[in-house]
Parts: structure tokens; C-alpha cells; sequence
């Protein structure tokens, strides 16, 4: 496999990539050799954690005797991620009174962990474990001759990085001056909900780790920015995005022994979990516009009212006649309880759960609460 592997379309069309440990990953093993031969090479075929091995280019290609640099670009492929086209370099310098070992530092552009709970050294460079063994990996395969005599320090840095790591949410997880060099297969799939939802249960372990008992679980932008204004008090730690997972979320808090959880969100995702959805997603079971006319018919709005909602296709349709009849704050105050009421069957006595309601202008309409 090469680089024009990344091009291969999946099923939606779209271009798998490679992840920021993958490339680091390359780098080294290029610099390595570049130590070994005296010449970097231009290209490099590249062990990624997953037992495929893939070919990169290398550009800004260094090396003496004691010290050597490769940069390998990021490609990213059709995921929209911040670190696409990132210059991964990494610098390996050699270590005389050090034989058989293998460290790692940060450079320019890689955060520092300030904050138990990532399963890294506090102090420590923001490299993930599966990168750094697959370094290890790479860089022992062509150099254990030099390895037997020496050591080597890896230090990886990224032209920008800093700036990158503000389109993420590193400050919250305590990784403060860069992005992380992450990746656990080596490949970036397009929209991977499965990298979305391990980093939700990454934030639920991080608010943990940090000895706060409470965490704030929203939907989007608008409905966290929201919670955030309603509950300044609250370190940032405790605010995840969890998206569209509820129940990876809810799994989390509770085999973390959490206090209390609060759900921040707007009507048409707060239906779909007083509905039993799991998953929210627009694109999986639709809205259950009965539940929405059983909460209308029981604020004892006219029949014909009731008949047009259940005939919707929306949550935001309830929503707005609701509104229409001075009904707004019942409405939605009512649509809270339903969703405490089927969390709290889930999850009974397992942690207190508050539902915090916005419109679609991030304002507060109202709040329930319960499961004791």
C-alpha cells in the first residue's frame, strides 16, 4: 500500500487518511535510517499500529552523525480535521549513555499534559501510548544495531500546532501548548464516530480525574454555550460534547460514579432521549411526534392541535405552535421531565440527572430535574 491508498474511497465516497501518530511514526523511522545511512530518504515505507505498512513521502530531510529530522505532511483525507496538511517533524537525536532505550519529548507545537486522567505522565509530552509503542516499533525495526550502542530521544513538533490545538478541545483535557499525536490504527476515517465517541468517555474520565462529581452533556455549540453561562461555576473540565451519544455518556457517568449529570440541549434531541433513543442522530429513528402530542394533550390543548403535531415531522413544529399559544415554558418543562423520567429508568439511583432547555437562540426556557 502508498499514499494513494489514502485515495481509496469508502462508502461514502469519501478518502480515508492518516493520523498524527502515523506520520510522526514515519518520520522517525526516516530520520533513523537518515542516522544510520547519512542520507534521509525521500520516501519511506511505514509499520502503522495496525500491521499494514505504508509508503510517505518525506520533505525538510536532515542528518549528522548524532542528530536527524524528517517532516512528513498530514493527509488527512476527506475528515475535517484542524490538523490536515500538518508538518510533522520529528528530530531524533542520539543519546551515547543510553543504549537500548527510546525517549520521548515534546517540541514546538505538541501540548504538555497538565491534568491527571489521560493515561499519560503529567509534565509529559501529549504523545498517546499506541503512537509512542508504534514509534518504538518503527524505529526498532531499523536501528537496533544503534540502539545497542546508544539511545535515542524522539521529539516531535508541529509548525502551528499551537494554534491548531485551539480548534479542539486540548485546553479542557488539560493539554496545554500544541495538538496530541494520537491515533490507535494509524488510519483517519472520514466523520469516525468511533474517534467522537471515545472522546466523550475521555472527557467524562478527565472531569473524574480532576475530583469533580458532576459533568454537563450537550448536544452542540449553541446548547453548551448555554450550560456554560448557566453554570459558571463549574470547572471547564466538567462541559463535553457528547454529541449524538447519550448512552456512551450516560455508560461513562456512570462507571465513573458520578453525582449528578446534567443535559443541556433544544427540543428535537431532547425528544429523541425522552423517546429511549440512545443515539440521537437526526438520520436514525425519527422524532416520536406521539410523545410530543401526549405532552401537548396533557396541558390540555385542543384535540385538532394535538391531531396536526402528531402528524408533524418535527420536534421544532410542537415546539413553535406551543409557542404560538403562550404554552411555551409548560411545553418544554414538561418534555424535561419525560427525559429525566427515561433516564432515570435507565439509570435508576444512579446519579441525580438535571435537563436544561434552550431555544434555538441559546436562550434558557426552563429546567427539571429527579432521579434521587
Amino acid at each position: 500500500m502508498n499514499e494513494r491508498g489514502a485515495e481509496k474511497r469508502n462508502r461514502q465516497n469519501l478518502r480515508t487518511g492518516f493520523t498524527t501518530g502515523a506520520c510522526s511514526a514515519a518520520a522517525a523511522r526516516a530520520a533513523a535510517i537518515g542516522l544510520i545511512t547519512g542520507t534521509v530518504p525521500e520516501q519511506i515505507e511505514c509499520l502503522l499500529p495496525n500491521g499494514s505498512r505504508v509508503l510517505f513521502t518525506v520533505i525538510d530531510r536532515y542528518c549528522s552523525k548524532t542528530a536527524a529530522r524528517a517532516v512528513v505532511v498530514k493527509d488527512g483525507g476527506d475528515d475535517p480535521d484542524c490538523t490536515h496538511g500538518a508538518h510533522m517533524t520529528v528530530d531524533l537525536l542520539v543519546k551515547p549513555d543510553a543504549a537500548d532505550q527510546i525517549f520521548f519529548r515534546n517540541g514546538k507545537g505538541v501540548g504538555t499534559i497538565t491534568l491527571p486522567g489521560l493515561g499519560l505522565e503529567v509534565g509529559g509530552p501529549a504523545i498517546n501510548p499506541v503512537p509512542r509503542k508504534n514509534i518504538e516499533q518503527n524505529l526498532r525495526e531499523v536501528a537496533a544495531e544503534l540502539l545497542a550502542q546508544a539511545g535515542l530521544e524522539v521529539v516531535i513538533s508541529v509548525p502551528e500546532g499551537e494554534a491548531m490545538a485551539k480548534k479542539t478541545l486540548n485546553d479542557r483535557l488539560g493539554i496545554l501548548g500544541g495538538i496530541s499525536i494520537l491515533g490507535t490504527t494509524g488510519i483517519v476515517r472520514p466523520y469516525s464516530t468511533a474517534a467522537f465517541r471515545a472522546s466523550v468517555v475521555q472527557g467524562i474520565e478527565v472531569a473524574v480525574a480532576q475530583g469533580q462529581d458532576t459533568v454537563v452533556l450537550t448536544t452542540g455549540g449553541r446548547s453548551e454555550k448555554f450550560v456554560m453561562q448557566e453554570l459558571p461555576q463549574l470547572a471547564p473540565a466538567c462541559f463535553i460534547q457528547m454529541g449524538d451519544f447519550l448512552s456512551y455518556a450516560l455508560d461513562a457517568a456512570q462507571r465513573c460514579k458520578l453525582k449528578t449529570v446534567v443535559i443541556g440541549g433544544m427540543v428535537g434531541k431532547l425528544t429523541k432521549m425522552a423517546q429511549g433513543e440512545t443515539i440521537t442522530h437526526a438520520n436514525r429513528n425519527p422524532v416520536d411526534t406521539e410523545l410530543l402530542a401526549d405532552i401537548v394533550q396533557s396541558l390540555g390543548v385542543d384535540a385538532a392541535v394535538c391531531a396536526d403535531i402528531r402528524n408533524a415531522e418535527t420536534a421544532r413544529y410542537a415546539s413553535e405552535r406551543m409557542e404560538a399559544l403562550g404554552l411555551s415554558l409548560a411545553f418544554h418543562k414538561a418534555l424535561a421531565q419525560r427525559v429525566v423520567q427515561t433516564l432515570a429508568a435507565r439509570y435508576p439511583r444512579q446519579f441525580r440527572i438535571r435537563v436544561m432547555v434552550c431555544d434555538f437562540d441559546g436562550n434558557r426556557i426552563t429546567e427539571a430535574e429527579g432521579n434521587d
